[in-house]
């Protein structure tokens, strides 16, 4: 690897400029259509959920009678919601939400009797992000769907803030460890060992983890050439 250009001006990229908030009217762009797949045994439930989600705008994308089916049917169509009855024959809906959970398919709202409130915490523990009481009314269907997709919303974003903050770190060890090689290797300045790789990082295209690797690796091919 080439040793650092010093002297070379990084020049600060320019502010972006305020950009004005377009027309309300215009920028109004209508919400998706939330795809469901429902699993219930019996039909005449099944039928009367189908009914009252479609009433409300939702689309049907799926129908199982079992948990194994809405398993591979949630595998099939990757949809925004997956309701399952808590017993059901072949694979039982705990273990079917575990199974979306774990793939991180959809937020899954579970159906149950009220004799099996027992089951709820089973169901949490599974994966399922709420639950509906049978018998159930078309007013008490859309507020547990909303609660599923936003603690589903909520659990994805904090996952993906603890995978960036994990990035993060790990980038800062990296670079740091860079800093100290150009330090040594070049008499760098640290600022300046971060300026240049900085500037590396934008002339080739490359993140900043990246340049402190192929920091890291040419001093060590180095050092094992000498050893």
């Amino acid at each position: 690897m080439p040793g650092p250009q010093q002297g070379a001006p990084v020049t600060a990229p320019e502010s972006p400029q305020p950009v004005d908030a377009p027309d309300d009217d215009k920028s109004h762009v209508p919400p998706l259509t939330t795809r469901v797949v429902i699993a219930e045994d019996e039909a005449l439930i099944r039928l009367d959920l189908k009914e009252m989600l479609e009433e409300e705008g939702y689309s049907v994308v799926g129908e199982a009678g079992d948990g194994e089916q809405a398993v591979e049917l949630a595998r099939e169509h990757k949809p925004d919601l997956v309701i399952l009855d808590v017993k059901m024959p072949k694979l039982d809906g705990i273990s079917a939400a575990e199974k979306i959970a774990e793939e991180r398919i959809a937020p899954v709202l579970m159906l149950t009797a009220f004799s099996q409130r027992d089951l709820v915490e089973r169901a949490r523990d599974a994966g399922a992000m709420a639950y509906l009481v049978k018998p159930f009314s078309k007013s008490d269907v859309v507020p547990a769907i909303e609660m599923a997709v936003s603690r589903f919303t909520e659990l994805r974003e904090l996952e993906n803030e603890v995978a960036d903050l994990t990035l993060r770190l790990e980038t800062r060890k990296l670079v740091d460890r860079a800093k100290s090689i150009l330090q040594t290797e070049y008499g760098l300045t640290e600022p300046a060992a971060f300026r240049w790789i900085q500037k590396t990082s934008m002339d080739r295209r490359m993140s900043m983890q990246q340049v402190a690797e192929a920091v890291i690796q040419d001093a060590d091919e180095k050092k094992n050439g000498k050893g």
